[in-house]
Order: C-alpha cells, then sequence, then structure tokens
C-alpha cells in the first residue's frame, strides 16, 4: 500500500503515527504492546492532526534510526527485533517500524519487571496489563488454554453434568462415558489423579458452575427507543454454556419483527435483522469468549435501531473481522470449541465470518459494525433506514418548532396591538381611526 492510502487509516490496533521521534518510555511502550498482540506498525514523520507527512531531516535518519534499535535492545524483554526502514514521499522522509506479533509472549519493560512492565494496545493506545491478562500470554506461549486447565482439589463425579448428558444424546445418540470425558480433555490427569477442567465447569449446571464462575453468563435486554436508560424486557442466561447459545437467540428472535410479503402464489417471511448471523454471532461470543476475565459476561442489547452483542475478550490477533470470506481460524476455548463442533452446534472452522458475510448480503439495509472496546469485543447490526429516517424526523420536528415559534410570535404581537387599541379608546372616547394608526 502506498503511503499516501496509508496515512487516510485511522490509528488503531495495529497502526500508529508520530510526528518527531517517541520519548524512550513512550517508544517502547508502543513496541512492547504490538509484539503482545497482532504485531504492528510505527511511521515517524507524519503528523496526526491533521493527518499530514512531515518528514524527517535527511542528516538526522541513520541517527534516529540508531536511536530507535538502542532504545528497543536495552529496554524491552524478551528481545523483540522490528524491521526498521526509511520511506521517500515526494522528498520528505519517513522512519517505518513494523513489529512482528510475537511468540515468546509476555514481553515487557526491564526497567519495571513482568508484572507491571507488560503492555497491551487497546484501540489506538497503551494499556498497562493486569495479572489475569498476562496469565493468558504465557498460556498462549505455552500452547494451552484457560479452559483446559485442570480444577485441583475437585472431584468431576461431583459436577451436575444431567443437561450435559442429556445434549449428547440428543445431538449423537450417543451417552458420555469416563472414556468421552476424558478422550474430549474434560477430565485431565494430574499426579495420577483425575480432576475435571475448567471447561467440563462451564458446562455443568448447579452450584459448583456459578460459585466458580459467576460471570459465565448472558444478559440480554430490550430497551426502549435507542438508548439504555429504559428496559421492556430483560433475561439473566445463567445455566450451562452449551444452552446458552439458544436461549439468548430465543429472546432475540421474541423482540425483533417478522414480516411477509405475497409472491405469485406463495407467502414469503422474513425477519428484519440477518437472524442466522445473529444466531452466528452468539456463538462465537459463548465459544470464544475470554473466561479467565473475572467479573465480565456477555451483553445481548436490543433497541430500536440495531442489536449489539458484547464479548468479553479483545479479538483474537489472527482474525480481521474486514476479511469475512478468507477461512480464517482461531480458536481461544481449545478444550470447549471441539464440545460444541461435536454436537453439531458450530460450523466447520472458519466458515463462522463467512456465513455472517453471506446473509449480510441479502440485507443491504443493515450495517455490520465492530469494535474493541478496553478489553472486550462488541458488534452491532444497526439498521441504515433507521438513522436516515430518525434524521429526517428531526428535521420535521425542527420545522414544526420553527413554524410554532412563529405563529407564537404573531400571535403576541397581535394581542399588544389589540390591547393598546382598547387602551387609546378608553382614554379618549372622540378619538379617530386615523389617529389610532398614527399612535401605533
Amino acid at each position: 500500500m502506498k503511503i499516501d492510502e496509508i496515512i487516510k487509516q485511522t490509528e488503531g490496533r495495529c497502526l500508529e503515527f508520530k510526528e518527531k521521534l517517541p520519548t524512550k518510555a513512550e517508544l517502547s511502550k508502543t513496541i512492547i504492546a504490538f509484539a503482545n498482540d497482532a504485531g504492528g506498525i510505527l511511521y515517524i514523520g507524519i503528523k496526526d492532526h491533521p493527518r499530514k507527512i512531515i518528514g524527517i531531516a535527511e542528516d538526522e535518519l541513520m541517527n534516529q534510526e540508531e536511536i530507535i534499535s538502542n532504545i528497543i535492545y536495552n529496554n524491552c524483554y524478551p528481545i523483540i527485533s522490528p524491521d526498521i526502514s526509511l520511506i521517500n514521499a515526494n522528498g520528505l522522509f519517513i522512519i517505518k517500524v513494523k513489529v512482528y506479533k510475537g511468540s515468546n509472549l509476555p514481553y515487557y519493560l526491564k526497567s519495571k519487571g513482568k508484572n507491571k512492565g507488560t503492555y497491551i494496545r487497546i484501540g489506538s493506545s497503551n494499556r498497562e496489563a493486569n495479572e489475569e491478562i498476562i496469565m493468558e500470554m504465557e498460556r498462549l506461549k505455552r500452547n494451552i488454554s484457560f479452559d483446559g486447565e485442570v480444577v485441583l482439589n475437585m472431584d468431576y463425579k461431583s459436577l451436575n453434568t444431567e443437561k450435559l448428558k442429556q445434549t449428547f444424546i440428543k445431538a449423537t445418540g450417543e451417552q458420555i462415558e469416563f472414556s468421552t470425558l476424558k478422550k474430549m480433555k474434560l477430565i485431565s490427569a494430574y499426579h495420577s489423579k483425575l480432576f475435571p477442567t475448567n471447561a467440563l465447569i462451564l458446562l455443568s449446571d448447579g452450584d459448583i458452575k456459578d460459585d466458580l464462575f459467576p460471570y459465565a453468563k448472558v444478559e440480554c435486554a430490550r430497551f426502549k427507543g435507542i438508548t439504555s436508560e429504559e428496559f421492556i424486557d430483560q433475561k439473566t442466561i445463567d445455566g450451562n454454556i452449551l444452552e446458552q447459545v439458544e436461549q439468548a437467540y430465543e429472546f432475540v428472535l421474541r423482540h425483533i419483527n417478522k414480516g411477509a410479503k405475497v409472491e405469485g402464489v406463495y407467502t414469503k417471511t422474513r425477519w428484519e435483522y440477518p437472524v442466522k448471523a445473529i444466531r452466528e454471532a452468539i456463538r462465537n461470543a459463548v465459544v470464544h469468549r475470554d473466561y479467565s476475565l473475572s467479573g465480565k459476561d456477555i451483553k445481548i442489547a436490543i433497541y430500536d435501531d440495531m442489536v449489539e452483542i458484547t464479548n468479553p475478550g479483545k479479538l483474537l490477533p489472527s482474525i480481521d473481522f474486514n476479511k469475512m470470506y478468507d477461512r480464517q481460524s482461531d480458536i481461544r476455548n481449545k478444550t470447549i470449541a471441539p464440545v460444541f463442533k461435536y454436537l453439531g452446534l458450530i460450523d466447520q472452522w472458519g466458515n463462522g465470518l463467512q456465513l455472517i458475510g453471506d446473509e449480510l448480503k441479502e440485507y443491504d439495509q443493515i450495517k455490520l459494525i465492530w469494535n474493541e472496546i478496553g478489553i472486550q469485543f462488541q458488534i452491532q447490526f444497526v439498521k441504515i433506514d433507521f438513522a436516515e429516517s430518525s434524521k429526517e424526523n428531526i428535521k420535521k420536528s425542527s420545522l414544526k418548532s420553527s413554524l410554532k415559534s412563529s405563529l407564537k410570535s404573531s400571535l403576541k404581537s397581535s394581542l399588544k396591538t389589540s390591547a393598546k387599541i382598547i387602551e387609546l379608546i378608553k382614554n379618549n372616547n372622540k378619538i379617530t381611526i386615523s389617529e389610532i394608526a398614527h399612535q401605533l
């Protein structure tokens, strides 16, 4: 991509612009945050507000390149090796620092240590990572996932798995045997003893699951209008995560409209939103959310103008919602996801985004918007025509208000005139019409 096109892009997770060489601390944090996430590119010599190529003096280029290399080498740990190159934009020189996604997580500032010096990318800013995020990075480094970790000192037989067993029989015709639990890594050995993994607890019901994962739930709400000020309906779905998908989907269907039209001798029905895409988004939220984050639940909000799904955990570094047809496949929960697939609750790997994209083609009036809000991923199915009609209503309301104000002003003026005429007549009974006019 040419630099003229690059500078039109918005700063974000993988892109940052600096007018001049950042401070040692600022540069180090940006490089670390990029390495801890999906990688990224820093351009030096580009003003951000307004976006403009300023350039760096040619006689300073080699010196600044050496300073950048030394700062990264001396301040970041483990070692980060970015590509540093120069770009000539019509005689103005820019330094490009490209950082690749790291494999030796977590990266941190040497001076602060791992617990206080690890940074992650949140939107276009660098934030200090908390203990939960650092632990998740260390799991990624070891190629294990939180849902696959064993819960020590707990008997897996004490878990309430009746609904899980019923779902297995209904979906596969099979009973859950000891061998099934072991094969699917729902139980795992530790020092020759078998314990349940976090995945099995999340797939169970009852007090143990509620005590260990009180936040593993879906909060659903239908709001009045386009703000969250007033509820029409709400529901908390806190059973096992297999049930959460269907119950949340049913809540959405109860609160969106379904129309019908006659085509020839047939009557065709159509939902106002792409419901298959919404169902897939809910599945992704439940299957791929970060269960290691405490105090955060999935939220599904329905407004007059959109359906919004907010999911704990950042979007996985290898997934890009802008490229829905690239068969992207990455799994955060390596134990839960195969269970959902085995039961037929999710499709083949990499097809989810394509399914969402395909159905959106049939809904020209719905726009998909996605954002990372802190350590949460959010997607919105927005009615385009609702926004346009709202603007029209605002115009009409403004015109109505203007006319009302004008009429009020005219009426007030007329009343004042009438009062003055009456006063003139009272004070002088013999006054003529021409004299009244002159007085007015």
